[in-house]
């Protein structure tokens, strides 16, 4: 009898487990539209349309007074909005290892980012300001959300289940990009029959994120749970944000292979996000191709990282994670270079481009956030993931700012596009030489049969 009751127990705690996890998918499911539809294809064509409209007969804007080229002005927002991330995000991260209560705070920062998302409706004109200011407080609460959100998975997933979760997280997470995305085409090539604008159809497309955002944000906030802290003793995490974020780094030099890993992520997911950010002002500025083309070359990403990032998880439990991320990384590079060199005027092969972007994308990021997540010290979760989030979906800054700032020397976007091949580069290097097992070990977790 006793032995039926410890089955039903595990029967039980296995359910409330699944449960748990299929509602961690679905903010990926809310919060992915934010990144397809805003970051990656509307916002960056739009608010540089914008900008342009503001702009003096040189081609410059002055948001306080300094002078920005209006085609570097959206780069140079998503940079800003990682300066106001990484105020937040160590802040944050360690409040919530100290309290235990995640939930409150993933609530505060999903609302806020989709209310600036929706208010985005009402950018138009020259009100290039008000969608810098939109992007910045969007971007850094997408930030803050996902540190909380992805700091569930080592405690909704044993080790040898966080491969899968993860992955089916980032699916679930294109999938709706997919989805929102043929709406957007749909609702933006035919904008006349609707008797809208094309201006009013983008804003529709972008406020459209914020509310599928807010709506959705509501089932994971239902089915995830607090747990009690395992932190003792008092912390730091009423210091201001800078100093906060020094004393997770003081913390991490504990674990300074759990630091090399980060180090490396950071690099290469820089590049990463940074190919997301600006891809669709590369294809519109440089290659001469219009809104309908872009929208569907992202949908075609979309589609193709779903199953991209399911099989490179499958390839991972064969080679394991580590090598599985290295090679993809090789074909990032060689996405790169290819991309250098598209002809103007051609979408057949920026689709190609597309396609091998999308095979890569899902599968690279989902399996680094696995192989973090068994790095954490258990207890420290949020608190290192608000350190992993800083390069993630969209938050990097030193990616766009060397864009902007190698446009606005050669005035080419190509000559900007090859220059992120270095975050590959190195970030490959920098990985290879970490010991993930001894990293695992070190970090007091127990180490998979395969990693």
């Amino acid at each position: 009898m006793g032995m039926d009751t410890v089955r039903a127990g595990s029967a039980d705690e296995a359910a409330d487990r699944r449960r748990e996890q299929r509602g961690w998918y679905f903010y990926d499911w809310a919060c992915s539209v934010y990144s397809t539809s805003v970051l990656t294809v509307f916002l960056g064509p739009y608010l540089t349309s914008v900008a342009k409209n503001a702009a003096d007969p040189d081609g410059y804007v002055h948001p306080l007074g300094v002078p920005v080229r209006a085609g570097s002005f959206f780069a140079y927002s998503v940079s800003l909005s990682v300066i106001v991330a990484v105020l937040v995000m160590p802040l944050v991260g360690a409040a919530a290892d100290r309290s235990g209560r995640k939930k409150p705070l993933l609530a505060a920062a999903a609302y806020t980012g989709a209310a600036a998302t929706t208010g985005m409706f009402f950018l138009g004109g020259d009100r290039y300001l008000l969608g810098g200011v939109l992007l910045v407080v969007a971007n850094a609460a997408a930030a803050v959300g996902s540190m909380l959100y992805n700091s569930y998975l080592p405690q909704i997933a044993p080790p040898e289940e966080r491969d899968a979760v993860s992955s089916k997280g980032w699916a679930f997470g294109y999938a709706a990009g997919a989805l929102v995305l043929v709406a957007n085409l749909v609702l933006y090539t035919a904008h006349d029959s609707f008797g809208l604008s094309e201006s009013a159809a983008v804003r529709i497309c972008l406020a459209s994120a914020g509310l599928w955002w807010g709506a959705f944000a509501l089932i994971p906030l239902r089915r995830l749970r607090d747990r009690r802290s395992l932190q003792e003793g008092p912390t730091e995490a009423t210091a201001p944000g800078f100093r906060q974020l020094a004393a997770t780094v003081r913390g991490m030099r504990r674990h300074p292979l759990t630091l090399a890993f980060l180090l490396a992520y950071l690099v290469y997911n820089d590049g990463i996000q940074t190919v997301i950010s600006q891809a669709s002002i590369y294809g519109s500025e440089e290659l001469g191709l219009g809104q309908s083309t872009l929208i569907a070359a992202v949908l075609l990403v979309q589609v193709l990282a779903v199953a991209g990032a399911l099989a490179l998880g499958r390839i991972a439990r064969v080679y394991g994670v580590k090598r599985t991320i290295l090679g993809s990384l090789v074909a990032w590079a060689v996405v790169l270079g290819a991309g250098y060199f598209l002809p103007a005027g051609a979408p057949v092969w920026f689709f190609v481009l597309a396609s091998g972007i999308g095979l890569v994308l899902g599968g690279s990021q989902a399996l680094s956030r696995s192989l973090f997540s068994h790095l954490v010290p258990p207890g420290k979760e949020a608190e290192y993931f608000s350190a992993y989030e800083m390069s993630d979906r969209g938050m990097s800054w030193l990616g766009p700012l060397l864009f902007g700032i190698t446009y606005q020397v050669t005035g080419s976007y190509r000559d900007a596009i090859i220059s992120l091949v270095a975050f590959f580069v190195i970030g490959f290097a920098l990985l290879a030489r970490v010991p993930v097992r001894r990293a695992i070990s070190d970090a007091g977790n127990p180490v998979p049969e395969r990693i």
